[in-house]
């Protein structure tokens, strides 16, 4: 049974857990790797290196936006497809463990499913709302009653 007291701190917190890894994801690409290098590494997956630019992007203000808790659901769920993709092109063929070589699937694979948990839970305690961009209290109350 879901405790309806504390549910939305506890999806607060994954939220702002989540939000933190995609700026640390973010960073570490922008001010380590350098764009031109994460790009570099991205051609040499086969992959069009300007896909590298958007995926920093995306981690930057989607972590950003997970932390504020500024539509949680469909940042969390935006999101999911670049672990997708991490799994599929870099750490899939490393095999399980992410401290193998080249990086295991299971970190990424764990994420990606605590982004989708995150999708589930929606925003939790200490989001922001921004009129008109949130489903409203009618839309809620039926989903809440489903």
């Amino acid at each position: 049974m879901v405790d309806l007291r504390t549910a939305p701190y506890a999806a607060f917190l994954l939220r702002v857990s989540l939000g933190i890894l995609f700026l640390a994801h973010g960073a570490l690409k922008l001010f380590v790797f350098t764009p031109a290098g994460t790009a570099g590494f991205f051609a040499k997956l086969g992959l069009p290196p300007v896909l590298a630019y958007v995926v920093i992007l995306a981690e930057g203000v989607g972590g950003i936006a997970l932390i504020v808790g500024i539509q949680t659901r469909i940042v969390a769920l935006l999101l999911t497809p670049i672990l997708i993709g991490a799994i599929v092109t870099v750490h899939g063929a490393s095999g399980w463990m992410f401290a193998n070589p080249g990086g295991g699937w299971e970190y990424p694979a764990f994420w990606a499913v605590a982004l989708m948990v995150q999708a589930l839970l929606g925003d939790g305690a200490f989001a922001v709302r921004i009129p008109g961009l949130s489903a409203g209290p009618a839309v809620a109350a039926a989903a809440h009653k489903a």
